[in-house]
């Protein structure tokens, strides 16, 4: 299926491929202009479960093998883009793929990968998102890895991959406090990319369109 929309006084292609109204795929894909955009649909905080994980992996197979497509953008559908894993699964044994598996997959993955946050992206939302090449955000975002107050650990390589991207100082104090940080700040310690100014998902292709470019 092939339409054409305006966005920003310009036209874009946009093609159907995967469709998320299907209660049993919470997650969706479509493509824009040589940009796959993959949308995590699982209310009410698209938390990482089995079926968002699978998901994400299809989703990742599909752009990989399209031809067309030149770079993905990661984002979550509804009120945020994932506020972590599903505590449905806590105490059960892990069912591939796992959320570590999912994270070495987009960080291995041959195309550039932008993860495009607004409101919380905690706990596993946030590891989700470091294993992304790119981080971009709306001044809603906010992230953090508040499982520490729990007592329980990052475990889908987290704390490797946030001090690889800010250094061991800035990542330890965040790591270790489990508070929330505000776009701006995350930003500014190197955690995000780019604080997109008005439609999150629009800023977020053209972004990663021009780093194809």
């Amino acid at each position: 299926l092939l339409w054409m929309v305006m966005v920003g006084g310009q036209k874009q292609k946009e093609r159907k491929i995967m469709s998320a109204e299907q209660t049993e795929n919470p997650v969706s894909l479509e493509v824009r202009d040589r940009i796959a955009v993959i949308t995590m649909d699982s209310p009410p905080v698209n938390a990482l479960g089995h079926a968002v994980r699978s998901g994400l992996m299809n989703a990742l197979e599909k752009a990989e093998g399209d031809e067309g497509v030149e770079a993905v953008v990661i984002r979550g559908g509804g009120r945020c883009f994932s506020g972590g894993a599903d505590i449905r699964e806590f105490g059960q044994p892990p069912a591939e793929p796992t959320l570590r598996e999912l994270c070495a997959r987009i960080e291995d993955f041959p195309k550039i990968v932008v993860a495009a946050l607004h409101s919380t992206a905690f706990g596993g939302g946030l590891e989700l998102a470091l294993s992304s090449h790119y981080r971009a955000a709306d001044e809603t975002a906010q992230v953090a890895l508040p499982e520490v107050k729990l007592g329980i650990v990052p475990g889908s390589g987290g704390t490797q991959r946030l001090p690889r991207i800010i250094g061991a100082k800035r990542a330890l104090k965040v790591i270790l406090s489990g508070d929330p940080v505000a776009a701006k700040a995350a930003a500014d310690l190197g955690i995000l990319d780019a604080v997109i100014d008005g439609d999150l998902t629009d800023g977020a292709v053209a972004y990663a369109a021009k780093l194809v470019a």
